[in-house]
């Protein structure tokens, strides 16, 4: 009886300690588009936003470790949409508790940038990618294993001639190039 009560003791501290690290995600990002629709053969431009979460910092795209983990933006090539371009903002040099140099991070509001490349011939509709965000988030003292953002990316495909509208320019004015 005194094992029976003591496993569901721990059980019960796992369950809670588990609950409380899956509660609020230390990273969210969605997707956003640079114009209402694209056409066919053309480059569309995307940016993902990702918030990372008070008190931690995910690593740069280029990492000042060679054994850290980069922050990266992964999206799957259909027939109608491939990857031209990915470009990332350039991190910020931060000191930590558990390095003895400063690191380059992104901390808050990371703004990511891609240019996909519609193939010719893609009839008017909707063309959808999926991916992903790949970090790794750390605080001052440690970092968690680690983890994906899903990512989906919808495209509202019309004939050439149709006129687009600009959207989003605040965002896209935060991209640059490296």
């Amino acid at each position: 009886m005194r094992y029976v009560l003591i496993g569901g003791f721990l059980l019960s501290i796992l369950g809670v300690a588990v609950g409380a690290q899956d509660s609020t995600p230390v990273v969210e990002a969605r997707v956003v588009t640079a114009t209402d629709a694209v056409h066919p053969n053309s480059v569309a431009r995307i940016a993902v936003i990702a918030q990372v979460a008070s008190g931690y910092h995910i690593n740069d795209h280029h990492p000042t470790l060679e054994y850290l983990i980069p922050t990266e933006l992964k999206l799957e090539p259909t027939k109608q949409a491939t990857v031209k371009d990915v470009v990332y903002p350039k991190g910020e040099m931060k000191r930590f508790a558990f390095s003895d140099s400063p690191l380059s991070v992104y901390q808050g509001t990371v703004v990511m940038g891609a240019d996909l490349e519609i193939a010719r011939g893609v009839p008017a509709g909707m063309v959808t990618l999926k991916g992903k965000l790949s970090y790794q988030a750390c605080n001052d003292h440690a970092c968690l294993p680690p983890a994906n953002v899903p990512l989906t990316v919808n495209l509202k495909v019309v004939r050439a001639g149709v006129p687009l509208k600009h959207m989003h320019a605040d965002v896209f004015d935060r991209i640059q190039s490296e």
